[in-house]
């Protein structure tokens, strides 16, 4: 594969990963192989690459006779997001504060700049994406491959999640200046190394996303409150 084909195939997984992110590819939808290929341009088996990688990494699932699909979201799907939500944020959050670098650091301010450019220019779409590059440069500094799968999997289904549920309404933009602020307080406490303020702050920050979308996704037939787990310290 020459340079140029590698640089298109490259820029296929990207922009697909951004079109499921956004719903522009809608969960559940199957995706048509010979429309991708000549979007993208680029031949069926790199392509087929492409899905293939995308599968593993949690945006798709693949079929036999089918082939490729969007990864549904079901009451199941959505039920085990959020139960294991908290979880796993506080536990990457405090290996985060640990670990960190330096330059890692400073990347995850450069992210942090964009969210809230996408928060005062009202952009649903960039403020999703760049929600889930900032909680994923922070699972890059927590540096723990059991972790980091489970973390790239979730964001998954937080921004889709965000995409479906959040609206202009304007509590929901009070709340979405409270979440930048806890962005930034997330900064502050791993570049101190506050490994427990890190964590305490996961908890936090994922009890004000909960409230903005538990009234919408919650079945009756649910018997666990969702998200309410408690996180050891």
């Amino acid at each position: 594969m020459d340079g140029d084909s590698r640089s298109r195939k490259a820029e296929c997984v990207v922009d697909l990963r951004r079109r499921v992110l956004t719903q522009e590819l809608e969960p559940g939808a199957y995706l048509d192989e010979v429309e991708l290929s000549e979007r993208y341009g680029i031949s069926r088996p790199p392509l087929r690459e492409v899905l293939r990688q995308l599968v593993g990494e949690g945006y798709l699932l693949l079929h036999e006779n089918r082939g490729a699909q969007v990864a549904p979201m079901t009451h199941k799907t959505l039920r085990n997001f959020f139960v294991a939500a908290p979880m796993i944020y506080a536990a990457v959050s405090r290996l985060a504060a640990e670990h960190a670098r330096p330059a890692q650091i400073a990347q995850l301010k450069e992210i942090q700049l964009g969210f809230r450019r996408a928060i005062s220019g009202g952009d649903a779409a960039e403020r999703a994406l760049l929600n889930e590059q900032f909680h994923s440069q922070i699972g890059e500094m927590a540096d723990n491959e059991y972790l980091l799968p489970s973390l790239r999997r979730l964001l998954i289904d937080h921004a889709r999640i965000g995409m479906t549920f959040y609206s202009p309404r304007r509590e929901v933009s009070a709340q979405q200046v409270i979440a930048a602020d806890q962005h930034d307080a997330f900064i502050a406490l791993i570049e101190a190394g506050d490994a427990d303020g890190a964590g305490d702050l996961a908890v936090a920050h994922w009890e004000l996303a909960r409230a903005q979308i538990e009234n919408f996704i919650s079945p009756e037939s649910m018997q666990l409150p969702l998200g309410r787990v408690s996180v050891a310290s």
